[in-house]
């Protein structure tokens, strides 16, 4: 059994929202049927931070790395979150899209979902490569696509990440420094 570690928020800090955009990368699925994308928003703002763009991309790898790229020059965008197309059939292509824009990928984030995943589904959990990165001072993270997924992957890791109070570190206190050189 895996047993996750409960680290601390710290309480005198003050909350800072993140402004997140959600991209879900389906053929099938549209605006009326989008349960991952509809549960990464009600977390996110649930959590206090601000859904910036929400869109739905087919799984076509020059369509999702134009709205990754868009969504990367968009100041008013911090965090870029995808679901779907992170499996190994041909159409998934989310992660080859992730690495086209990347800058510097954070292998941790997806080795870390899969360890968590493990615990849900176990062995079908290395059928996903979640992945993640920054770009342009925007850090991205492919989740895949179902809801089980997505409340794996906002639950027991990007909740804490993206919440500035949370200890010892999280991404939000790196922000300001993304696009040093």
């Amino acid at each position: 059994m895996i047993r996750q570690i409960s680290m601390p928020i710290d309480e005198t800090r003050i909350f800072q929202p993140v402004a997140i955009a959600v991209l879900t990368v389906s053929d099938t699925r549209g605006p009326d049927d989008d349960r991952s994308g509809d549960t990464l928003v009600e977390r996110l703002t649930s959590a206090g931070h601000t859904l910036a763009a929400r869109a739905i991309e087919r799984d076509d790898l020059d369509a999702i790395v134009d709205r990754l790229a868009h969504w990367i020059d968009e100041p008013a965008i911090d965090v870029i979150l995808t679901t779907g197309g992170t499996g190994v059939t041909g159409r998934d292509v989310t992660p080859e899209a992730i690495e086209a824009v990347a800058e510097k990928m954070i292998p941790g984030f997806g080795e870390l979902f899969r360890w968590q995943s493990y615990a849900t589904i176990g062995t079908s959990t290395i059928q996903s490569r979640a992945t993640a990165c920054v770009a342009g001072g925007t850090y991205i993270f492919a989740l895949p696509g179902s809801t089980g997924a997505v409340k794996d992957a906002w639950d027991g890791i990007l909740r804490d990440q993206l919440d500035s109070r949370f200890r010892p570190c999280n991404f939000v206190e790196l922000m300001p420094r993304l696009t040093e050189r």
